[in-house]
């Protein structure tokens, strides 16, 4: 977008469309020139069809002229991760062999993004499948970090994360079964938001009992991260997990205090190592709650390494059985070695090996149960490192490490995919040379109502989206 709309977020543009300031249209030009300008040094949006983009907000701009009633998003210009549906437009998963595929229907957040006015901008890259935490592929290269070019923003969202960072739109759909939202958040200094389990009907696995899997939103702000959720909450028969309707407002929910809360900060979750400068950047961060009337104390749940467990359980098994494993003789070179070792990886697997994950995933569960019976939130550092250099699978630390270390030993994200609790990752601060840093705010059982709630105050004390990426 134009210098003018880049920034804005999406509860300003909304206003300012509502209020007759601006038209859909003109922000749709504004919309299409940023890409033009800025996506082919970023490389964050892989579909994106001008001609339909102005199409649509010229649609919108009429209902405005003709007095219609108004969606919360109308004319709010959003993206799409390649691994969700949008109908009649290609659902790749960033695969050379499914570069021909074409959605036949829009996924229910997708619907849902549309109904409440949206301007769909276009599909964000991803890594193969989703499959690690970087974003790179054989069919739209790599996408570079919008801070620190030639550095990795993340992933598996990394294309959503960026385009928001880069200013190519405020609201991005992402999604997370290890931390594929927030590990991108992290590295690109926005906020993205894990929701509790069944929050967002789930439709991007085929698996309609995945709970590990999950559509969240990615913002520059965290009023904007509640508008979005607000869009995109509430029960679908697509998936049977969803979760009743919540008598909540999102939004409102940023807007009230934390005082007399208890927080547990841990600095690693009992297994990570974090790099220095990070920890010392998020420990900085979390003393803001005591400023605002929290008690914050150093705990952490006896939980124990839960990696193995993950691999076992959730990683391998949940890849493996999304793809026909005699494909992959046919395929090879078409995509990353690695993603073919990980499926490999379940041949060696047995059914008591998964049980003992779920076993140990159930004893996670009681461990943090009761530990968060004493604590209102879990602050962690969102990941153990910053971004790196593009062409690195891993931080360097963990090159030549085995393949679980490489794509684990980074993250303090996929805990939470483990149990079903909403988390959060919002920007921390940046370290010396300019890399973004996230801070994740961990609740109670469907308490999404408090991570949004904590991550606003943070916000306030402590803003940061007047802090853009020089592009």
């Amino acid at each position: 977008m134009t210098d003018s709309f880049a920034y804005l977020t999406a509860v300003e543009l909304a206003q300012r469309i509502s209020s007759r300031e601006v038209s859909p249209t003109e922000v749709a030009e504004a919309a299409v020139a940023r890409v033009d300008a800025v996506n082919p040094s970023v490389n964050a949006i892989i579909d994106f069809d001008r001609e339909q983009v102005l199409a649509d907000a010229a649609a919108l701009t009429d209902q405005v002229a003709k007095g219609e009633p108004l969606g919360p998003l109308h004319g709010v210009p959003f993206t799409i991760k390649d691994l969700t549906a949008v109908k009649g437009r290609p659902l790749t998963f960033g695969m050379v062999p499914l570069k021909d595929n074409i959605a036949e229907a829009d996924a229910v957040v997708v619907t849902r993004l549309k109904a409440a006015g949206g301007l769909f901008l276009g599909k964000t890259n991803t890594p193969e499948s989703g499959y690690y935490g970087n974003t790179d592929n054989h069919l739209f290269g790599p996408t570079h970090n919008p801070w620190k070019p030639g550095h990795s923003a993340g992933g598996s969202s990394g294309g959503a994360a960026a385009a928001v960072a880069a200013g190519l739109g405020p609201l991005a759909e992402g999604s997370d079964g290890a931390g594929s939202v927030r590990i991108p958040a992290s590295l690109c200094g926005v906020v993205g938001l894990k929701p509790s389990t069944g929050r967002i009907p789930q439709t991007i696995l085929g698996g309609r009992y995945y709970h590990w899997a999950y559509h969240g939103p990615i913002t520059r702000t965290v009023e904007d991260n509640a508008l979005m959720l607000s869009v995109m909450a509430g029960p679908d028969s697509a998936d049977p997990l969803s979760l009743p309707a919540a008598d909540t407002d999102w939004v409102a929910e940023t807007r009230k205090d934390v005082k007399g809360w208890k927080i547990a900060w841990s600095p690693d979750l009992g297994f990570a190592e974090v790099d220095p400068e990070v920890l010392a950047i998020c420990k900085q961060a979390v003393e803001v709650f005591e400023e605002l009337g929290a008690t914050v104390e150093e705990a952490t749940p006896a939980w124990g390494n839960p990696e193995e467990a993950m691999w076992n359980g959730i990683w391998v098994p949940g890849f493996a059985a999304e793809y026909d494993m005699l494909e992959w003789d046919q395929w090879k070179g078409q995509v990353d070695d690695e993603l073919v070792a990980l499926l490999r990886e379940a041949e060696r697997l047995t059914g008591v090996d998964v049980g003992r994950a779920d076993a140990f995933r159930g004893q996670m569960w009681d461990t943090f149960n009761q530990f968060m019976g004493e604590y209102d939130l879990l602050i962690t550092p969102t990941l153990a490192e910053a971004t790196f250099p593009l062409g690195q699978f891993a931080p360097e630390r963990l090159q030549g490490e085995s393949l679980r270390s490489q794509l684990l030993g980074w993250l303090l994200t996929y805990p939470f995919n483990m149990m079903t609790t909403p988390a959060i990752s919002v920007p921390a601060g940046f370290t010396s040379d300019g890399r973004p840093v996230g801070l994740q705010i961990a609740g109670r059982l469907h308490d999404d109502a408090a991570v949004l709630r904590a991550a606003a105050n943070l916000e306030r004390v402590r803003p940061w989206a007047h802090e853009v990426p020089s592009l």
